[in-house]
């Protein structure tokens, strides 16, 4: 009963942990123990920044790493800051304490009294004291920090040299000398591993461990044999019965499947870990030894379980990428494949290091590695290619494939190549860091396309308007239906964002250097020049240079989502949008320019000739420029027109406002052509806007009718028209007016009004077809245009006497 008590109790830990002997053996310290005084903290602290310092300078090969000793001077400055801020609340108890004895009485003043004397001096005292431990707890953390970065600069040199470290080639005979020459030497280190673990599985064999072992065996097996599938099946049903239908139930299964594969197999490593280990009888090398191989088991099976979950091959449905089913199954093996390569290398990687292999097999091992992992990647890209043009030549429907895939496909087969060509030319160090990296970029890329739609699913499940808990948020809060889908925009390009920043800190972690870092020796070495009173740094070039490219990438994709996501889903009109939409482009623009002057350290001073230049060419040259760009954001702030406006300027000018610009604004005319007006000229001319704050249309219809007509008649069926149209509207209510009586005329005036200006030549021309239609069927006719015939008679005949 123990033994099955604690293999199910270490159902509940997390199989990358410590194991519960090493947990067990890190006792607290006694309840009695005394606590340390601030002297004594500060000295040991100092110690141990010593100890770094010797360490430092020590040219013994078993010397700690680096990356240890940096930790080491960053947790003595972390003590050291939380020291002093403990110590800083002490004096100013202290400080207010004197505050309220008051100064010291002055020469030739009366004494004060002795218990006061006293009490003075011992505060006095314990202040002097405490300020002294404060500024030395101070100036210890800033030698850690200065110490740090000084580690983190000579882990920069080893990372650059390692990676510009060069052997012969493989393809040459040199290479493969010393492999050959130490290779009896590394074999008898292996096989003394080999035994001191075939020792240490004996003793585990042995009857006070076999049991536990068998258990721990046991249960492997099962996980490993039905485990997973019966996880699967769990999780399946309580998705169907729970989740529900739609993208959050695929994501949510794909999640899982990836999860399950991780804690199933990883779950049986530990467990095997645990048998072979249950009464620390591995020592410290084999248990650190075997404490890699499980998390290198569960690194791949990670792997397996990603390729499965965004694969898909069994439920095509259920798949997240846009691959085609012949692209996937083609694609089944290489996560596999992947995952094997980098268990059976980081075992034997790991092994090395235990067993002290020699420098050129380490060498060579890399080399193998790097070819494997890279020529399995180019292999699945070069796989997908081929397979996408058969379905292109077969006539199937192009993928729709986002710009970034196809930037990791290049940058993939980028890496591939550089790490094939580093092999062959002896650069082995930069292949294996490329394979490396590009590895473990795919796992880190795939997880974030996992999540991102995990996250955004069950966003959009649970805010969504049209979904039972949207339906509660909307009764509950009173809110409105637009206010949920723009919270659920908001909270979705949140996580994308946050999922992205976590992703590239997560891809740079590995690399034992930053960019930044990467650039300290170029900027040392160009720091002296300068243009001006401005230094130029190469790094400074470098991030100005990558500041404004994210910030103008950022300032475009946020106005992209502004205009096609968030502002369409508000309740503002299309001409607010935009407004909103380039105001925001212009602040932006502006903070990314500032930006990147900061990135470049330019101040006020190295820029001085720059405005006065600007300020010349403004007087001069640019004036109508910023004239039109000051009338521009009058236009925007103002709006006296907006995008979507009907207006109508002193020039001929009319039309529909498609959009304002930086200096002018565009205006599409009637035979849909566009006009370029400058800004200056809406805001200094007249400007005729037909269309502002929601302005009705009138439609105006003049009759001429026979003087004999029956106005009354003729004014009832115009009305009946007019009221009944579907286009006129109730209120203001049309109406017909007898305008004039005239050479045997009525003219009547007949008006309605309509919802927009932009309705009235289309609802004009239908009144007028049904009033024409009307009168005729009513046998009102209309008058027609008097004409006068104008004839030349002949001349009269010679001699007619008639008029006389």
């Amino acid at each position: 009963m123990p033994i099955l008590l604690r293999c199910s109790l270490l159902l509940l830990l997390t199989f990358g942990g410590t194991p519960l002997h090493a947990q067990a053996s890190d006792q607290p310290p006694p309840a009695n123990a005394p606590a340390a005084t601030p002297a004594q903290t500060l000295d040991a602290l100092g110690k141990q920044l010593d100890a770094v310092r010797a360490a430092l300078k020590s040219k013994d090969s078993d010397a700690p790493p680096l990356a240890d000793l940096r930790n080491n001077a960053l947790n003595v400055q972390d003590r050291t800051r939380q020291l002093a801020s403990g110590l800083s609340p002490q004096m100013a108890a202290l400080q207010a304490q004197l505050t309220v004895l008051g100064p010291a009485p002055a020469k030739g003043a009366p004494a004060e009294a002795p218990e006061v004397s006293a009490q003075r001096r011992q505060l006095n005292k314990a202040s002097t004291d405490l300020d002294a431990q404060i500024k030395q707890a101070q100036l210890l953390g800033q030698n850690a920090l200065q110490l740090a970065a000084q580690i983190t600069g000579l882990r920069n040199d080893q990372f650059q040299a390692k990676l510009a470290s060069r052997t012969a080639t493989p393809f040459s005979r040199t290479f493969w000398i010393d492999p050959a020459r130490t290779f009896p030497d590394d074999l008898v280190r292996l096989k003394r591993l080999g035994t001191r673990w075939s020792d240490a599985w004996h003793e585990a064999w042995q009857p006070p461990n076999r049991q536990p072992l068998l258990w721990c065996l046991i249960a492997a097996a099962l996980l490993l044999g039905g485990g997973r599938w019966l996880l699967e099946r769990l999780l399946l049903r309580l998705a169907t019965r729970h989740v529900p239908d739609g993208h959050l139930r695929r994501s949510a299964m794909a999640t899982a499947v990836a999860l399950t594969a991780i804690l199933t197999t990883g779950l049986a490593a530990q467990l095997v870990h645990l048998g072979l280990n249950w009464n620390d009888i591995l020592d410290d090398d084999l248990e650190a030894l075997a404490s890699s191989a499980v998390r290198l088991v569960c690194f791949a099976a990670y792997v397996t379980g990603l390729g499965r979950a965004l694969l898909s091959i069994r439920r095509p449905s259920w798949r997240l990428p846009t691959l085609a089913d012949p692209a996937a199954l083609h694609l089944r093996p290489f996560p596999w494949l992947l995952a094997a390569a980098a268990l059976l290398f980081g075992l034997f990687e790991r092994t090395s290091r235990t067993i002290g292999s020699s420098l050129p097999a380490t060498v060579a091992t890399r080399g193998l590695v790097a070819l494997v992992i890279s020529g399995l990647i180019g292999m699945a890209l070069l796989r997908l290619r081929r397979t996408r043009k058969e379905l292109a030549a077969a006539g199937a429907e192009p993928e729709q494939q986002s710009a970034w895939i196809s930037l990791l496909t290049a940058v993939a087969m980028f890496g591939v190549v550089v790490s094939w060509l580093g092999v062959a030319t002896g650069f082995i160090a930069l292949a294996f860091f490329v394979a490396g990296q590009m590895l473990w970029i795919g796992v880190i890329v795939a997880s974030m396309y996992l999540l991102m739609h995990l996250l955004n699913d069950l966003i959009n499940t649970l805010l969504s308007p049209r979904g039972h808990s949207g339906q509660k948020l909307l009764t509950a809060f009173e809110l409105g239906p637009h206010t949920l889908d723009q919270a659920v925009t908001l909270l979705s390009g949140v996580v994308r964002v946050t999922l992205i920043l976590l992703a590239l800190a997560t891809v740079l972690t590995p690399f034992g250097a930053g960019p930044a870092d990467l650039l300290a020796s170029a900027e040392q070495t160009f720091s002296s020049l300068t243009l001006g009173d401005l230094a130029i740094h190469p790094g400074s070039i470098f991030t100005a240079a990558l500041v404004l490219a994210i910030g103008l990438f950022v300032l475009r994709t946020l106005k992209r989502w502004l205009r096609e996501q968030l502002l369409p889903k508000s309740t503002m009109e299309p001409g607010m949008q935009d407004s909103i939409a380039t105001l925001l482009g212009y602040l932006g623009g502006m903070l990314v320019f500032v930006l990147t002057l900061a990135a470049l350290h330019v101040d006020l001073k190295s820029i001085a000739w720059i405005v006065s230049a600007l300020s010349v060419g403004i007087g001069f040259g640019l004036q109508a420029i910023v004239q039109n760009f000051i009338s521009g954001l009058i236009l925007l702030i103002e709006r006296p027109v907006k995008v979507g406006d009907w207006v109508s300027l002193n020039s001929d000018v009319e039309g529909d406002i498609r959009r304002i610009n930086v200096r002018a604004t565009e205006i599409q005319m009637g035979d849909r052509s566009t006009v370029i007006v400058p800004n200056s000229q809406l805001i200094t001319q007249n400007v005729r806007n037909v269309t502002l704050s929601n302005a009705q249309g009138r439609v105006q219809i003049k009759l001429p009718m026979p003087l004999d007509t029956d106005a009354g008649k003729v004014r009832e069926l115009i009305l009946d028209i007019l009221r009944t149209h579907a286009g006129t509207l109730a209120m203001p209510a049309p109406y017909v007016q007898l305008e004039n009586v005239n050479a045997g005329v009525m003219s009547f005036n007949c008006i309605a009004y309509v919802a927009s200006p932009r309705e009235v030549s289309g609802v004009k021309s239908d009144l007028l077809f049904e009033i024409l239609g009307r009168l005729r069927t009513a046998q009102l006719p209309m008058t027609s245009p008097q004409s006068m015939v104008v004839r030349t008679l002949p001349p009269l005949p010679e001699g007619d006497d008639s008029t006389g």
